[in-house]
């Protein structure tokens, strides 16, 4: 079992990898945190109630180059209830690469009910098991609009590190 923590600027998150259910969506999660691409991201959305999103900007909201999209597993099983992890991408269902979210509640529009566009879902590869506590602490953080993004945090929350296990 894998197990990989985020250490942030305002505390760590543990993560359990599900490399059975979802291979493609933890594995490549997994490449970039041995890589060390998510130590200098910042949680870049944050809506309360629903999700906290980050591994694609730095603290100054630039995009950090990331490797191909992978395919959407969302159809293997797994769903978006609170604490699991799952890979954010455009309105395109195979276009995830490294950007995450956590869900802060039972996110079950989120699931997948069809191979269409609109019913893919989001692929979820994994759930936290420690530090639930800073995950919702990110999710009540004050949030504005900052180039050109909404639900930005007025004050960054930054991966300050990743340790895998």
């Amino acid at each position: 079992m894998t197990t990989i923590t985020l250490e942030t600027n305002v505390g760590n998150i543990d993560i359990e990898l599900n490399i059975e259910k979802a291979p493609v969506s933890a594995k490549n999660f997994l490449k970039y945190c041995q890589e060390g691409f998510y130590q200098g991201t910042v949680f870049h959305r944050v809506i309360d109630g629903f999700m906290i999103q980050a591994g694609g900007y730095n603290q100054n909201l630039e995009e950090k180059p990331s490797r191909a999209p992978i395919v959407n597993e969302a159809n293997r099983g797994l769903k978006n209830v609170t604490g699991s992890i799952a890979m954010a991408r455009t309105d395109a269902p195979h276009s995830a690469t490294s950007e995450f979210f956590i869900n802060l509640a039972n996110n079950d529009f989120l699931d997948h009910t069809a191979t269409t566009n609109r019913g893919w879902g989001y692929s979820v590869f994994g759930k936290v098991t420690a530090g639930m506590d800073v995950v919702n602490a990110i999710g009540k953080v004050s949030t504005h609009s900052y180039k050109g993004h909404d639900d930005v945090p007025c004050e960054p929350i930054m991966i300050t590190d990743v340790v895998v296990k």
